[in-house]
């Protein structure tokens, strides 16, 4: 099957007065139709930064260099501002991190869903009223046609961020970026925008990369995972293969912070990852995880690290992992 979206070899650098910040090195991954990918890391690790750069949407100081971002077959670094404009929104939409300041104050929820539409497509202001209110429905919201006349405050974060979905659903994208989806929002509210984000992908058929620290939400929603630390990819693999065997020694300290149904004992410690995550300003040598790393040996800072490949999909960066390659 053809990707909907290939990425390989991103870099991301902010210039900044300290020097310049790698926020993203080296990235290649690629997005099925009706699959999802989960980009996973603390924060910090480049995750929004990848999406940013896709959307074309980086801040000033930021420099983009990739060998290849193409969205069905097309290469978006070759685009024009005004072209890649036409793509966001339209083919291409980002469920913006926190719900709370993504929607503009100033007008409602109605005449932000209505431009989301009539600036894309050639529809009558009635027709994308029409699908707002059907879109709304679809994501959950009770009453959606009075909701049209509210403003983004009269609004909790669940229903606001129901409504970005909404939004990024309003001219049928063919790819959904769902960066933290979540935050903000409690667990309740959590599993039944992840539900909803899940359901809506398969109707629509829609591929989707869901941007996450939680790997509890990936479990439940992920096809394929990619683990990045400190701007880099340290794993990939598909969703059954990070959970049953994590390779990277970063991967299964994750996993260990995460309590396990019937084997986590009540008042029992979870794991947790000594140490900080270091400064990806200035130059950068060896493996960065390197210094919160139990198996570390001098090796590791000595030499660059590149990703191990086992199958397509499957692949490390570490020089020293907990099991072997035949094991994986």
């Amino acid at each position: 099957m053809s990707a909907l979206l290939e990425v390989k070899h991103l870099n991301v650098d902010l210039n900044l007065p300290a020097g310049t910040l790698h926020a993203v090195r080296d990235v290649s991954f690629s997005v099925e139709k009706g699959k999802t990918l989960s980009l996973v890391g603390e924060s910090g690790c480049g995750k929004s930064m990848i999406a940013l750069a896709i959307m074309g949407l980086l801040p000033p100081s930021g420099i983009c260099s990739a060998e290849k971002i193409a969205f069905e077959g097309l290469d978006l670094q070759k685009m024009s501002e005004k072209k890649m404009s036409t793509f966001r929104g339209a083919r291409m939409a980002m469920i913006f991190q926190e719900p709370m300041t993504s929607l503009d104050p100033c007008y409602t929820i109605g005449n932000q869903l209505v431009e989301a539409l009539t600036e894309h497509k050639k529809v009558s202001a009635r027709e994308a009223r029409d699908r707002a209110v059907f879109l709304l429905e679809k994501v959950g919201i009770t009453g959606s046609a009075s909701r049209l006349k509210q403003y983004p405050h009269q609004l909790s974060g669940g229903l606001r961020q129901r409504i970005m979905i909404a939004m990024g659903l309003m001219c049928g994208p063919s790819l959904i970026i769902a960066d933290e989806p979540t935050t903000a929002l409690d667990v309740t509210i959590q599993a039944q925008i992840m539900g909803l984000l899940a359901s809506i992908q398969q109707e629509f058929n829609m591929g989707m990369i869901l941007i996450t620290h939680d790997l509890g939400v990936v479990s439940r929603v992920a096809d394929d995972v990619v683990i990045m630390y400190c701007g880099q990819v340290v794993e990939t693999g598909n969703i059954k293969e990070i959970f049953n065997n994590p390779i990277h020694p970063y991967t299964r300290g994750l996993m260990e912070c995460i309590p396990v149904p019937g084997k986590t004992k009540p008042g029992e410690k979870l794991g947790s990852i000594p140490g900080i995550v270091p400064t990806p300003i200035g130059d950068l040598w060896g493996c960065s995880f390197r210094s919160r790393c139990s198996l570390a040996t001098q090796e590791c800072a000595a030499r660059g690290l590149e990703l191990i490949k086992i199958s397509d999909k499957r692949s490390f960066r570490c020089i020293n992992p907990p099991v072997t390659i035949a094991d994986a």
